[in-house]
């Protein structure tokens, strides 16, 4: 349902995806160097990717206020903080036209070239299962015509703690070092970015995958196999049990495990470099 006004939106998103780094970088640097207080004091940020996260966000939010305006849309933010997704897209046309889009950073692995630390994709749990479910999600899941990633990968700068630490006068801020660095944004479907494996811990997250070019190009894990499958792997992840090597049961937990019991070509698997590193 509403494929069309789906893919306008998609092809809108990444337009506008590529133009975010002129407003908030200069020199391929984030121009955001610290907190300020009423007596003109500047706090410098510390490199703590939550911190840098959550303030990215909000420096980036009236830059969306200005495109879901531009392309005749409300944004309605998530009522809680731990509810997905991030921003509801409502469509001022007809409101049953809802995008979910999800903001998420993530740095790349200076140990790895070409990778990043990855990211998770919400959650596979009560409302990815039942779609009409209410619980920490803003609508539905079933509501919504397209789940989206707007994301940036950084590269973290070498600071001292005495440069995190520092506190500086207003005159001093273009001398306060960045934080983060060399951004890529991007926007994409959730699906054509997510790996097989879970992204965060024992919580029950979708992890996305790391290798940047695939990230970039959309070339996920389920690339070659399309949504549903996607949607019917992540909702029965952890469920599933299989006969291992030794004859013992085991929770089904690869694409490629859960092909073969499907009874599916293994050439629907797409695991490259967009398999998650060991």
């Amino acid at each position: 349902m509403y494929d069309q006004e789906k893919n306008e939106f998609k092809e809108k998103l990444k337009a506008f995806a590529n133009t975010l780094g002129e407003f908030i970088s200069l020199d391929d640097e984030w121009t955001v160097r610290g907190f300020i207080d009423i007596f003109k004091n500047v706090y410098t940020i510390s490199s703590d990717t939550k911190i840098i996260s959550k303030v990215l966000e909000l420096h980036l939010f009236p830059y969306f206020l200005s495109f879901a305006n531009e392309i005749n849309y409300d944004i309605e933010l998530a009522t809680f903080q731990n509810w997905y997704p991030d921003l509801t897209f409502i469509s001022k046309a007809e409101p049953k036209i809802k995008f979910a889009v999800d903001l998420k950073t993530t740095y790349r692995d200076e140990e790895h070239p070409g990778f990043c630390n990855g990211f998770t994709l919400g959650s596979h749990g009560e409302y990815f299962v039942d779609r009409t479910s209410t619980k920490n999600i803003q609508y539905p899941y079933n509501e919504y015509s397209g789940h989206f990633c707007l994301g940036i990968i950084y590269s973290r700068s070498e600071l001292n703690k005495n440069e995190e630490l520092r506190k500086y006068t207003i005159d001093e801020v273009s001398a306060i070092p960045s934080v983060i660095k060399n951004f890529i944004f991007f926007a994409e479907e959730k699906w054509k970015i997510a790996s097989d494996k879970g992204g965060s811990g024992n919580t029950a997250n979708i992890g996305s995958i790391q290798y940047i070019d695939d990230i970039i190009n959309g070339n996920g894990v389920f690339a070659n196999a399309g949504e549903e499958l996607f949607d019917d792997y992540w909702a029965n992840f952890g469920k599933i049990e299989i006969p291992d090597a030794k004859g013992k049961r085991k929770k089904l937990s690869s694409f490629e495990e859960y092909l073969k019991y499907r009874g599916l070509p293994s050439s629907l698997n797409n695991p490259k470099r967009s398999k998650r590193k060991e």
